[in-house]
């Protein structure tokens, strides 16, 4: 029987009388939906570009979709075909793997091959600047890579690049202003920063499977002195933030209105820590209230736990994927594999991973891979989430 945590699960009801209040902010999220830019890499992809292009209007995404919103959550199924998300963590490529981007991009996913590119949706964090200009923001670490990262993430297989995080804009807003050209250039599929918050909010769309299909990043963590020069807001550039919270409930019930599966991908938690934190446990219950179906993040540098809170999924920690980790629980990874055919989260997999000496990742088998997955199970525990689904 799946584990329940009453108070938690109850505030989520309570939550849902007020979600009408939230629902009036909705429309300014999507007004600008007819900006947008087809991805190169499937033509019924469409987002709202990060620099504010108005290259081309979006797809439709016209489905045979049955979805009945009064329905149970379980029962809004959409086309009725499974869609199989992957999600990794964090990524930078700083010190030495920054020379295995420039010398061997191709190695830098490898070892989590077949399961990347396999996957229907793949989706990461990229947490750096793109270029190779502006001023170092005044905080600990400061991370900054070539526009290859893009190259070197989408053709392994990623399809979704979030960059809400405490690193998009590492060298300040000429920095940002590199990043988003990059982007433009590139046609990199990224999500979570933009020239203003309508564009950091928009969600990456596409129909998969006859599923319509969105992804909305934003960002819990953020350096004090730097929130407000960070955060993408109506006329400034930045990252889209979780810290403005009917802004980002906002753009969920949107997405809502227009998908069959919406994913919010979230940078979040505490560093170190394997347990969610208050604002992880206060924020995911809102954001499945709004609409999500799936909410997944990381932020820690730690693996943590991932299961239902009611019908949703919940990840509080994918931990480091491609990362210049040095503690042995920061060189623990993985891959979390989420299967849903609609609205119904049909199946849910950790699959362990370990950091190597180059900094790259490498999916585990055998009994390294159990122990580990049994580690996972048991963190469970402190976050307050079950292991299986509302019947």
């Amino acid at each position: 029987m799946a584990r329940r945590t009453g108070p938690r699960w109850g505030r989520i009801a309570g939550l849902g009388l007020c979600a009408f209040v939230i629902g009036s902010l909705a429309g300014w999220i999507f007004g600008g939906a007819d900006d947008a830019t087809v991805s190169t890499a499937d033509p019924t992809t469409t987002t709202l570009r990060a620099d504010g292009g108005t290259d081309a209007p979006p797809s439709t995404g016209a489905t045979s979709t049955t979805v009945d919103p009064a329905a149970p959550v379980r029962d809004q199924i959409g086309a009725g075909q499974p869609v199989t998300f992957v999600f990794g963590g964090d990524i930078h490529f700083d010190g030495p793997l920054a020379t295995t981007l420039a010398n061997a991009p191709d190695s830098i996913l490898a070892g989590l091959q077949p399961t990347l590119s396999d996957a229907d949706v793949a989706v990461v964090n990229l947490e750096t600047a793109i270029g190779t200009g502006g001023t170092k923001a005044a905080k600990e670490f400061n991370f900054r890579a070539s526009p290859a990262a893009f190259g070197a993430l989408t053709s392994a297989g990623v399809d979704v690049i979030g960059m809400a995080n405490n690193h998009a804009l590492d060298y300040g807003q000429d920095g940002l202003t590199e990043t988003l050209a990059a982007v433009a250039e590139t046609k990199a599929p990224v999500i979570g920063v933009g020239v203003n918050e309508a564009a950091a909010l928009a969600p990456w769309t596409s129909t998969v499977n006859g599923q319509r299909i969105s992804v909305i990043a934003a960002t819990s963590v953020l350096d004090g002195n730097l929130i407000d020069s960070w955060t993408a807001t109506e006329d400034h550039p930045g990252v889209a933030s979780a810290k403005r919270v009917d802004q980002l409930v906002a753009a969920v019930e949107a997405a809502r209105n227009v998908s069959d599966t919406v994913v919010v991908f979230l940078h979040w938690g505490t560093e170190t820590k394997f347990c969610a934190n208050q604002n992880q446990l206060d924020l995911a219950p809102r954001l499945i209230i709004a609409g999500a179906d799936l909410v997944i993040g990381s932020h820690a540098h730690r693996v943590l736990a991932g299961g239902y809170l009611g019908s949703a999924y919940v990840d509080y920690g994918l931990g480091n994927l491609v990362f210049k980790a040095g503690s042995g629980d920061g060189r623990d990874t993985g891959l979390l594999r989420v299967t849903v055919t609609g609205r119904r989260v049909d199946d849910a997999e950790w699959l362990p991973g370990r950091i190597g000496g180059n900094y790259l990742p490498t999916l585990l088998d055998g009994a390294d891979r159990d122990a580990e997955l049994a580690t996972w199970n048991s963190r469970r525990a402190c976050s307050e989430l079950a292991d299986a689904p509302d019947s």
